[in-house]
């Protein structure tokens, strides 16, 4: 049991005794500094049953607990606020309890219902771009979260392999492309994204030549001959035409190839594919049952809508009158899809930017309307999105930055620092390459993860690889130091520290409560869905170490037994870190 939820069963017993009274809840913060105490009771809450004095009251409690629970050594109280000092053998019962956890932080299974969270979900006509990366990197470690937090969790996305936008570079690669292929130097992705880009340039010249005959630029826009020969493309899919099936798949292959390669770079990994051109069939099914029971409406052109005005939103469409099908109809589709493949799935995690807000609201509302249960347990992890210092990406402009380019900028920026810091002389040609990745993703994924997800982002390539402040390479180098610290200890045996006597120094005890709040923090970060949680937690936890290394002697302690201790301590410091920064999907160096 946890320090504060045996407070909270003491302070209510408390209460119950003092004041015949009983607490539904105690309200609990961390002491403010200037004050004597280790955890904070906040008594003002408790003036709804308790009438008095409030610091009469806190006064009460607090010699209760001195006089009933061990662990309560001594209290203060200011104003309404009882602080409550915790006896040192606490903390060190609490790490002789973790020493042998390597897991220390994670729950076990403990919900027999599964999440599936979806995340990535690219378009078949571009690669993975910094946009993407945000969204891959949220969705990936939301969902180790949850699985650290005790639930069985499927990784999942939908692939939109079908629809206006694949048939764009398709019929510009038919115009453009003279046989070109996939090779070692030009990725499956990137090619077919070229064409995306060419078809946008002809676009817009037609659009031009149009206006320049007469027509609107509303006019020009929608009668331009390249796009009503893409949309014509669209409906030859549908209708199954052999040739344009056949560049499909072919085209189409060739992305799937290159976002593995990107997957595999940037350490992510999915459970199921789902493929739009697989589900949106399914889709129209329900479509189909919802016109019968009055879920949906035809007008008069015979597109079909789902009237959502009595709950405060609009109408939706859900096929186009031509019976072509629209995103609502495939994520309606999918979502069926996916209980059908996954029966004990009782909730789903959405990983998409908030300029969808509004799709997700009507998908969910729809699926109610259908009347399938779990989907009161729909979530859309909604995130803003992500800037650089040029402004913002457009994929059809090819202005966006790729992933995978990315990545080996992170890894160069990484390296140039190295180096000027003149840390890795000892190192290997294969080692430096190899920690050059590891501490450029570390930083790009630190970077993003520890913003809270509803932000945006201004990302700073060479902001983000300082080895200073809140950093991925700052906590790597930290862990990093703790293996030096356990190397030239160069010890296995796991002490035990019943055996051992020690007084804790304020920068040990503050270690030992930092570290005590690990399962907390994930917990709450999975009830959140924010990975932000986890990784601020691990840059105080290791500002809280590095204050106890430069203030405690560590290897050059008085006795043997304050040497092993803080060996220990630091020790399972370092395997918290490991195990943070894992659900972060983040690597951490033995060496730096």
């Amino acid at each position: 049991m946890s320090l504060q939820n045996t407070l909270e069963l003491n302070v209510k017993a408390a209460v119950a005794e003092l004041f015949d009274a009983n607490l539904e809840s105690v309200e609990f913060q961390a002491t403010r500094k200037e004050f004597a105490g280790d955890i904070t009771v906040v008594v003002f809450p408790m003036l709804r049953v308790v009438k008095g004095n409030p610091v009469v009251i806190g006064e009460q409690i607090g010699q209760f607990l001195v006089d009933n629970v061990s662990l309560v050594k001594g209290f203060n109280v200011v104003k309404g606020f009882l602080n409550i000092e915790i006896d040192d053998s606490h903390y060190i019962n609490f790490l002789d309890a973790i020493k042998n956890k390597e897991d220390f932080g994670y729950a076990d299974l403990k919900d027999n219902k599964a999440v599936m969270v979806e995340y990535s979900s690219p378009n078949t006509n571009k690669p993975l771009h910094l946009g993407h990366v945000r969204n891959v990197l949220l969705g990936y470690s939301v969902a180790e979260i949850l699985k650290a937090s005790g639930k069985k969790v499927y990784k999942t996305q939908i692939i939109n392999d079908r629809g206006i936008h694949i048939c764009k570079s398709m019929l510009a690669y038919e115009r453009f492309g003279n046989g070109e292929v996939p090779s070692e130097n030009l990725k499956g992705d990137k090619l077919v994204g070229n064409y995306y880009v060419e078809f946008d340039k002809a676009y817009k010249t037609e659009i031009k030549n149009l206006i320049a005959q007469g027509q609107t630029e509303a006019e020009a826009k929608k009668n331009a001959p390249i796009l009503l020969e893409a949309q014509d493309m669209l409906r030859k899919w549908e209708a199954g035409d052999e040739d344009v099936v056949a560049l499909w798949k072919k085209m189409n292959g060739w992305v799937y190839d290159g976002f593995e390669a990107t997957y595999k770079n940037i350490g992510v990994d999915f459970d199921k594919y789902y493929y739009e051109s697989r589900t949106y069939l399914l889709g129209k099914e329900f479509i189909a049952e919802g016109l019968k029971s009055g879920v949906f409406f035809k007008k008069e052109d015979g597109s079909v809508w789902c009237d959502l005005t009595e709950d405060g939103l609009d109408e939706k469409i859900v096929l186009r009158s031509d019976g072509t099908a629209v995103y609502m109809t495939q994520d309606i589709g999918t979502a069926i899809q996916r209980i059908k493949d996954y029966p004990d799935v009782g909730g789903m995690v959405y990983t998409v930017g908030n300029e969808q807000d509004y799709h997700f609201k009507v998908l969910f509302l729809i699926l109610k309307k259908l009347g399938f249960d779990w989907a009161k347990n729909l979530f859309h992890l909604s995130y803003g999105m992500v800037d650089l210092p040029s402004g913002k990406m457009k994929s059809r402009e090819g202005t966006v930055v790729d992933a995978d380019d990315l990545i080996e900028e992170m890894a160069t920026t990484a390296e140039e620092i190295s180096k000027e810091l003149g840390k890795l002389d000892d190192y290997s040609e294969a080692e430096k390459k190899e920690l050059y990745k590891v501490i450029g993703l570390g930083a790009l994924k630190y970077y993003i993860l520890k913003v809270d997800p509803k932000k945006r982002i201004l990302f700073d390539p060479k902001e983000s690889i300082d080895f200073q402040g809140n950093t991925g390479p700052f906590i790597q180098y930290t862990y990093a130091r703790i293996q030096s610290i356990l190397r030239k200890f160069n010890s296995e045996a796991i002490i035990n520290l019943d055996n051992i006597e020690v007084s804790l120094y304020e920068k040990e005890k503050q270690l030992l409560k930092q570290l005590e709040q690990f399962p907390t923090i994930i917990q709450n970060a999975a009830e959140q869905h924010s990975p932000a949680l986890v990784a601020n937690y691990t840059y105080d936890l290791v500002k809280d170490f590095n204050s106890f290394y430069q203030n405690v002697s560590i290897l050059g302690a008085d006795s043997e037994a304050e040497k092993t201790f803080r060996v220990l301590l630091s020790k399972k410091v370092g395997e918290t870190i490991k195990n943070a920064f894992n659900v972060l999907g983040i690597d951490v160096p033995e060496r730096m």
